[in-house]
């Protein structure tokens, strides 16, 4: 009898093993930490199918800002990062964290503003002359205030023009922690200026009385890469199907 349990249990337990090894071969996903910009744009909703489609593979976006991103790659949160903070991207793969990066896309950095135009800014080119000019006039300003690679070019932007925003939180510039989709909203009700990527203005529908004002310096250029998770840091990260869909993707 007890030679027929132990039969019984080591059956039971071969069984168990081989569909779990079943389960995981055809759980084929990946998790990517991405932009709320990439997100709020639509092209995830685009793409992502084809993607499936194309490989069988499920890729489910976690959107954050990019600051918060590469944390969650850091913390092995992810088998794929797709950002856009060069420096910020060179920083993950110096540490360690991230390998393999690959240029993907790029778009550009638009200023946006209300038709009243307090800082006369419209129309023109250089960035840093125009928020230069908003700093002066005081004129309201919306930041998302959320370590993205939109509020890190936000940043270098307002240092390059001789201005330290944050020394007037709470007045004129405001940040709101947010992604760019709520951050625009903001900027909408208090028809304030505020630095946003082409893409997710373009897909943007409350845009009240706010445009384009400022458009067209070499400076705006934004690009966007895409990294591997370093499975050598975090050895779950699904790399085979990282790869595919980072191959896929360029």
């Amino acid at each position: 009898m007890a030679l027929t349990q132990r039969t019984l249990l080591s059956v039971v337990v071969a069984v168990v093993a081989s569909c779990n090894v079943a389960a995981h071969a055809q759980d084929k996903s990946i998790v990517v930490a991405s932009t709320t910009s990439t997100e709020q744009s639509g092209l995830f909703n685009h793409i992502l199918p084809e993607f499936t489609k194309n490989t069988g593979i499920n890729a489910r976006v976690v959107a954050v800002g990019t600051g918060q991103a590469l944390d969650i790659g850091r913390r092995g949160d992810a088998d794929v990062v797709f950002v856009h903070d060069r420096a910020a991207e060179d920083k993950f793969i110096a540490e360690g964290f991230g390998v393999d990066r690959r240029d993907v896309m790029y778009n550009d950095f638009v200023l946006i503003g209300p038709k009243s135009d307090p800082a006369k800014i419209a129309g023109g080119k250089a960035i840093t002359a125009a928020l230069a000019k908003i700093a002066d006039a005081k004129a309201p300003f919306v930041s998302r205030g959320d370590k993205s690679g939109t509020h890190a070019a936000e940043l270098r932007y307002f240092k390059a023009a001789g201005v330290d925003p944050t020394q007037s939180k709470g007045s004129w510039y405001r940040e709101t922690g947010s992604g760019m989709g709520p951050a625009l909203n903001t900027a909408s009700s208090m028809s304030a200026y505020i630095l946003a990527d082409r893409g997710t203005w373009l897909s943007f529908k409350n845009r009240g009385d706010l445009g384009i004002v400022v458009e067209g310096d070499r400076k705006l250029f934004n690009a966007y890469g895409v990294i591997l998770v370093n499975p050598a840091k975090h050895g779950h990260v699904r790399k085979a199907e990282a790869l595919a869909f980072m191959d896929w993707l360029v």
